[in-house]
């Protein structure tokens, strides 16, 4: 469900920006605008929807735009055209009170610097923008605290800003921005001006905070590591335009251009698609049927193994010819012959993390969801399969 929509918003700057917009319409390109009519283009007619509870990353180079979109979408800057909508309400139309509403209830902003009062304390910075809507003192105290524990700043509550690591500075920003209790969250290079290892200790918290909280987050990074690392969905720009939306796995493995193929090559794809993009349909059958029946499967399909699953489609275990062979001769049932502690891994494991296992392992890797369902199985060579460029739809059999 959409939560806010944005419908062909620009924002051109200087003189006669609306004649720059008739020759965007034209097909001029945004280095002739400026040239020749002293008119920058900082956003060009951008489209796009945002999914309530999803983390919509906006990322490009320096000079894409990213950073003027996203203060369109609070009208810290105004657009010069186009509509965004949020529940349905074009905020381009609200007067001066109905958007300080918006900026208060429904939208926050957490900017890439912290912006501390330094001689205010942790909680006193948190609990400001309540401060500054004349909350009561005793409920924007309360609502900071909760903030500051939901970000790991609990017991940090009297300390000074300059006592704080630049982490726990940021740390400090985000609870005040969430004080409030917003659904949707602007978060603009938030992480950028951290130390590397503590960014990546932000993203894994921001991704952590979001499993609890469900918020509606727009992030904006020049960092391509960081959107395919907490993106939902990204939104790729290049001089003031969308070039390409899609889902990590889309952006990375069906780029829209040559712009968007340039952007990502470099990308370890390893350490971004997971084990849901290699797996395949499994071969399956229930544990009421009987080894000669099995043996019979496994023929007519050319493998050498089966998975077991109950009628819900939980997966128990794992048969090979050779077991289904052993019972046959021995007069057993197909339950006494089930390998039930075979190798399994969830949807969401990352292909780094499948090396070692399929290697070591016998038989294709179970993919399972979290209440034991069996989704898929990853053959060996699968991984580096996907990683060499192979088609998720190519038929793969499913034998180790």
């Amino acid at each position: 469900m959409a939560i806010m929509q944005v419908r062909n918003v620009s924002k051109l700057f200087g003189p006669h920006a609306e004649q720059g917009l008739e020759l965007l319409q034209q097909g001029w390109s945004k280095e002739r605008i400026a040239k020749e009519k002293n008119i920058t283009v900082g956003v060009n007619r951008a489209t796009f929807e945002i999914n309530q509870g999803e983390i919509f990353v906006i990322m490009g180079l320096s000079g894409s735009g990213k950073s003027t979109l996203v203060r369109l979408l609070n009208r810290l800057i105004e657009p010069t055209s186009g509509e965004i909508l949020i529940h349905g309400q074009d905020l381009r139309k609200m007067n001066k009170e109905q958007l300080r509403n918006v900026r208060r209830k429904t939208i926050s902003m957490v900017f890439q610097k912290f912006a501390l009062f330094p001689h205010r304390t942790v909680v006193e910075n948190a609990e400001y923008g309540l401060e500054i809507q004349k909350a009561d003192k005793k409920k924007r105290r309360e609502a900071a605290l909760r903030s500051l524990e939901l970000v790991g700043l609990k017991g940090w509550e009297n300390k000074m800003p300059d006592q704080l690591s630049g982490g726990m500075q940021q740390r400090v920003g985000l609870a005040r921005a969430l004080a409030n209790d917003p659904e949707i969250l602007l978060m603009d290079e938030a992480f950028s001006a951290l130390d590397p290892l503590i960014r990546r200790d932000m993203q894994d918290e921001l991704i952590e905070l979001q499993d609890k909280m469900k918020k509606t987050i727009i992030f904006i990074t020049h960092d391509l590591d960081e959107a395919l690392r907490i993106g939902d969905r990204i939104a790729l720009m290049k001089d003031g335009s969308i070039v390409q939306i899609g889902t990590p796995e889309e952006i990375l493995t069906q780029p829209a251009n040559d712009y968007v193929e340039r952007f990502v090559e470099d990308v370890d794809l390893s350490k971004v698609l997971t084990a849901a993009h290699v797996m395949r349909r499994p071969e399956t059958i229930t544990p009421d049927r009987g080894p000669r029946v099995a043996l019979e499967l496994m023929r007519e399909r050319g493998i050498s193994n089966l998975f077991v699953i109950d009628r819900g489609k939980h997966l128990l275990g794992v048969i090979t010819a050779e077991d289904a062979n052993h019972a046959l001769r021995n007069n057993l049932k197909l339950e006494d012959i089930i390998i039930p502690d075979g190798p399994r891994v969830g949807p969401n494991t990352l292909l780094n993390e499948l090396f070692e296992i399929t290697s070591l392992s016998k038989v294709p890797l179970a993919v399972v969801d979290d209440g034991g369902k069996l989704l898929g199985v990853i053959v060996r060579g699968a991984v580096l399969g996907a990683l060499a460029g192979e088609s998720k739809n190519e038929e793969v059999k499913t034998n180790a």
